[in-house]
């Protein structure tokens, strides 16, 4: 079997609250996106895996992938293995949910091919012990995502959006953000409500004004090429930039496709890692 897991991006991120756990409380609008790994499921003994791609991986035991499976086994019962071989193509450390898709796309394949049964709903129940945004990639669709990534709300959405991602530096260290945020005054929150109207009605223009993410400006401060991709998309025509999670990857959204192009033969020039891709409807999809 084989899945396209795809990538995410954050239309806005906000903090709301924090739990007694230290866990902080979100208040996101997400979306996938149509850059993607690959993910193949085949019977085995055991469980392995196996990577490929860009940027390359190295397997390791704490791999989402292989901790899905895990995960799976410990919650059915299922003695079955499996080979687990992942394509990379999302970029790591970027803030767009590849370790997360593929965890996702594995509970998914493996729930059809070891036959365990395991509704949407407990799979999701499952992908959250493994990290927050495992329950939005099996669901998928413009969400309205709160709690601490496990209360989820599908809403409208009548169009692609047209986007480039620009990954301008190495990885940023999820935890070292947050760290940094809570040490941080107050920053600019989005209107999630008005992005909410916007992207129901395809209102690029209308996008601009509300979005926004609250880790942006420590991400920033920690790696200053973000705001200068930020500014490049910016100048190169989209109606709104943003970094997406915690970073390092930031997006670009644009009204037409031919503008989208353009901005990315222009970006690429200056950064390696330029994608060219639009928003999705779904996060997960069969491809044999």
């Amino acid at each position: 079997m084989r899945i396209a897991a795809r990538g995410k991006i954050n239309w806005t991120l906000d903090i709301v609250g924090r739990r007694e756990d230290g866990y902080h409380l979100m208040d996101m609008l997400m979306q996938p996106v149509t850059l993607e790994d690959e993910v193949t499921l085949g019977p085995a003994d055991s469980l392995t895996l196996t990577c490929g791609g860009w940027p390359r991986l190295t397997p390791r035991e704490d791999n989402l992938a292989l901790r899905a499976a895990r995960a799976l086994q410990e919650a059915t019962g299922c003695p079955l293995g499996a080979a687990i071989h992942v394509e990379k193509r999302v970029p790591v450390g970027a803030g767009m949910g590849g370790g997360s898709a593929d965890a996702a796309a594995v509970l998914f394949g493996l729930n059809r091919l070891w036959e365990t049964g395991l509704s949407a709903g407990e799979l999701e129940r499952i992908g959250l012990t493994l990290g927050a945004d495992v329950p939005f990639c099996l669901r998928g669709g413009l969400t309205r995502t709160t709690g601490v990534g496990e209360i989820m709300e599908n809403l409208p959405c009548k169009r692609s959006f047209p986007l480039v991602v620009v990954q301008p530096c190495r990885g940023l260290s999820t935890g070292a953000v947050f760290q940094a945020y809570r040490a941080a005054g107050e920053t600019r929150r989005p209107d999630t409500e008005a992005a909410c109207l916007a992207l129901e009605g395809g209102n690029v223009s209308g996008l601009s004004a509300a979005l926004a993410n609250v880790l942006e400006p420590v991400s920033r401060e920690m790696r200053p090429e973000i705001g200068q991709a930020v500014e490049a998309l910016l100048a190169s025509g989209a109606s709104a930039a943003l970094m997406t999670g915690s970073g390092s990857a930031v997006f670009g959204v644009f009204d037409e496709p031919a503008q989208a192009s353009r901005a990315a033969r222009g970006l690429q020039g200056r950064w390696r890692a330029v994608w060219r891709c639009a928003t999705c409807r779904d996060s997960l999809c069969v491809l044999d």
